[in-house]
């Protein structure tokens, strides 16, 4: 999802070592202060969540009802959360929840309908966590009701105005809560490790439709309100809502997709497969335990290409190729459904056991619907990926289990997370037997569903299960390399695809001047050997031969968004001015962060840092807060935290 290069490490580091020592304002148990690392720092401990000020040994939220006004004109959510408590302890502590940016108008406190105002404290705003909102709790109180008010910048939220959508008639909204962005829409314990149903009563102008990560019902009559229910548990962060002029289209028997009319059927031809990537994973994996799996298409604006939502996966628009190209992030977002959403980690810490399992089981959805070609290809470039990211990480980010301690949890969102983590699991597979390993996979589901559990429980699983009845052929000690040690171990399988070698003999022979552009068949290309091709270049061309590929493939008008994606880094490393136009188009209409953010790092180093800063201060507003604080890191921008 997120890659961090040199320019963001620089700044995004600058900016920890002035805040690491700054300690958010809170009246509950104190936590440790951010350690430097050294060699004698003592390890994060497993399970415990550094990035919120809840307190969850004393209280642990079990279920949410919430009630909002969406307000376009004052972009602001307005209502109340109701939260249901489970007293872990006899002490009467107060109740610590996070927030960010809420403004509190009142808490009352009690059991049912035997609720009193109730004294509370809003501490000091942190940048990187919010602020703790500390409520006296009345003896033996298992309820409070919150009445509040989203700050119009707040980092979870993005109001879009009618010109941003494919309609341009109406205004649009839509949440993004991970990874703690949650608190800044709902007064809440922002942790995975605590997970929660709820329901949720949504007034919206009467021309919308709001849907949730909720049991949406696409027949609900445009009245200006709706309700939902989740009834399963879920951490915080898949708590979702999105309000906008959209409709629905079945494409099975339990999905269906959401979007704009203008890109319905679009989006339902380009995802027909989804029903039968479901049937496949459950076939191998174990029983789909949310009910419905729906897509939400959103505007270009979103920051990210899927958020796993359960039963409403938010997807990019960019991801609609016309030929299924791309539909390894619907596989992806998925397959969440089992790793990540049933099974989740329990701190930021732990984000391998979501993103490298939902990886690993994506590759295996995608061999069995698309067959062993795709996969192979899929496996290589995933491959490929993470081997050009690692010299751009230190040492301390290239283990799973990474110490987030004094950092933003977003920076746990690397290739790390989710190829280095999927890689150790195929080589599981390869060491003890594909059915040996699924058999083990549908256990370890069964085992922890509906749980949040740290790297540690899945190891002391993983040692009792797998590696008790195959000691003769994998160990702990490899195990825990792969987990705690940076870098890919030794010996580590090397992905291969037959089906990409053509690629390699034609950039070869094209470079080496045998060849013109023209004369490479490309004829039974997709995007896979595309995006091997291109990305594979050497890191200077000369402007005829930008030309020529140019010429020979359209390059700059590639309605590939990877394709054209890995072509403008090319265009921007050698001046390739033909194609700024796109650039600067691309810039201006896409808001997924992996393109936006990668393209002005690029930006950046190749000395068109006026560019750059131009295009950005123009369009800041038009991108998720989310994306933008990303890019305002990028490119060196000071800034609040809720830019």
């Amino acid at each position: 999802m997120l890659k961090k290069t040199l320019w963001k490490y620089l700044a995004i580091c600058l900016f920890a070592l002035l805040t690491a020592c700054s300690k958010p304002a809170t009246e509950q148990a104190p936590k440790p202060e951010p350690e430097a690392r050294t060699e004698t720092v003592a390890a994060p401990s497993p399970g415990r969540d550094y990035h919120s000020f809840a307190n969850t040994d004393d209280y642990r939220t079990t279920h949410i009802d919430l009630d909002f006004t969406v307000d376009f004109e004052q972009r602001e959510l307005r209502g109340e959360a109701r939260l249901h408590l489970d007293r872990l302890n006899e002490a009467n502590r107060p109740l610590v929840l996070d927030t960010r940016g809420l403004t509190i108008d009142s808490v009352r406190a009690g059991t049912g309908d035997r609720l009193a105002d109730a004294p509370y404290t809003v501490g000091e705003e942190s940048d990187d966590l919010g602020a703790p909102l500390r409520i006296e709790m009345p003896a033996g109180a298992t309820e409070v009701v919150i009445h509040y008010a989203t700050s119009p910048n707040a980092l979870a939220l993005q109001w879009l105005e009618p010109q941003q959508t494919a309609g341009n008639r109406y205004p649009f909204l839509y949440t993004q809560a991970q990874s703690i962005h949650a608190r800044s829409f709902i007064p809440l314990q922002d942790t995975p490790g605590v997970r929660v149903t709820y329901n949720a009563t949504v007034r919206t102008p009467p021309e919308l439709r709001a849907v949730m990560s909720a049991d949406n019902d696409p027949e609900a009559e445009l009245d200006g309100e709706f309700a939902f229910s989740m009834p399963q548990p879920i951490p915080p962060y898949l708590i979702a809502l999105a309000v906008g002029d959209v409709e629905f289209r079945a494409m099975g028997e339990r999905t269906g997709v959401y979007a704009e009319k203008e890109i319905l059927e679009a989006a339902a031809a380009e995802f027909s497969d989804t029903e039968a990537m479901l049937e496949t994973t459950e076939e191998t994996f174990g029983p789909y335990r949310w009910d419905r799996y729906d897509l939400l298409i959103l505007p270009p604006a979103f920051p990210v290409g899927g958020m796993e939502h359960p039963r409403l996966s938010f997807i990019t628009p960019t991801v609609i190729a016309g030929d299924k190209s791309l539909v390894s992030l619907i596989a992806h977002e998925l397959a969440h459904s089992w790793s990540g959403n049933l099974v989740t980690n329990a701190s930021w810490r732990d984000l391998w056991l979501n993103e490298g399992f939902t990886t690993y089981l994506t590759n295996r959805i995608m061999q069995a619907v698309f067959g062993d070609e795709r996969y192979y290809m899929e496996m290589a470039l995933g491959y490929a990926e993470l081997v050009d990211e690692l010299p751009d990480l230190d040492d301390h980010d290239e283990v799973l289990a990474l110490d987030l301690r004094g950092r933003d949890p977003d920076d746990a969102f690397t290739n790390i997370a989710y190829e280095k983590g999927s890689l150790f699991l195929y080589e599981l597979e390869q060491t003890v037997g594909r059915e040996a390993f699924d058999r083990f996979l549908v256990s370890y589901f069964d085992e922890f569903a509906f749980r949040s559990i740290s790297t540690e429980e899945f190891l002391d699983y993983l040692e009792r299960t797998l590696l008790a009845e195959h000691a003769e052929s994998v160990s702990m000690e490899r195990v825990r390399q792969w987990i705690f040690e940076p870098g890919l171990p030794e010996g580590a399988p090397v992905p291969r695809s037959a089906a990409l070698a053509p690629v390699e003999n034609g950039r070869h022979d094209w470079l080496a001047g045998r060849i013109a552009a023209e004369d490479i068949d490309t004829s039974e290309w997709t995007y896979h050997h595309w995006k091997r091709f291109l990305d594979d270049m050497p890191k200077q061309l000369r402007r005829d031969r930008l030309e020529d590929l140019d010429q020979a493939f359209r390059l700059t008008t590639a309605p590939n968004n990877e394709i054209a994606f890995s072509w403008l880094r090319i265009a921007i490393r050698n001046g390739y001015e033909p194609a700024f136009g796109r650039l600067e188009q691309f810039l201006r209409t896409i808001g997924r962060t992996k393109f936006i953010d990668v393209l002005y790092e690029d930006m950046m180093a190749s000395g068109m840092d006026e560019m750059a800063l131009r295009i950005f201060e123009e369009v800041e507003q038009t991108y998720h807060p989310l994306a933008a604080k990303e890019i305002a890191a990028t490119l060196m921008i000071p800034g609040d935290a809720d830019r």
